[in-house]
């Protein structure tokens, strides 16, 4: 794509240069307010230019307004490649392809679960803040405990010893 051969680049952005351009000031379709072009990238041989566009639409009404976007775009493709063949001067005009730049509505869902995340992550903090065990703060026995302990405690209630139990012999 443009990335690898400079001249592709150079022609990628005087194509958009162009078809900007051309949609905002010569193309009087209603259909096409608020396009924007966010990306050109056209083929190593110069064969086929890709043209990422984007469209601020209304709430609710997104995918009537893209589809008919496209339809115009698609009608308006013939003018806008005479239009990029002049201003370019090549012996061959690239092939115009308009396709939907899905890129920045994902950007902004992405954004909205990272905001999510962020929300959930201060709640947690604020819990872990005030948390408590639920059980002793250290649950673990040491080794400077005794462990025969509890047995005392079990005999001095009980008044009973060992020897009244002959199997523990």
């Amino acid at each position: 794509m443009a990335g690898t051969n400079p001249r592709a680049a150079r022609i990628a952005a005087l194509i958009q240069r162009v078809v900007a351009s051309s949609i905002e000031r010569e193309l009087h379709d209603k259909r096409l307010t608020n396009i924007t072009v966010t990306e050109v990238r056209v083929t190593n041989d110069l064969q086929i230019a890709k043209i990422y566009w984007t469209q601020l639409g209304h709430e609710g009404k997104e995918t009537g307004e893209r589809k008919r976007a496209q339809q115009a775009l698609d009608q308006a493709k013939g003018h806008l490649r005479t239009l990029v063949g002049r201003k370019a001067g090549l012996r061959l005009t690239p092939q115009l392809q308009f396709v939907f730049d899905e890129v920045p509505g994902e950007a902004h869902e992405i954004e909205d679960i990272l905001a999510l995340a962020r929300k959930r992550d201060e709640e947690l903090a604020k819990a872990r803040a005030t948390a408590q065990y639920a059980g002793d703060a250290d649950p673990y026995k040491h080794d400077d405990e005794p462990d025969d302990e509890a047995d005392d405690e079990f005999v001095a209630e009980s008044g009973e010893t060992d020897e009244d139990y002959p199997e523990n012999e």
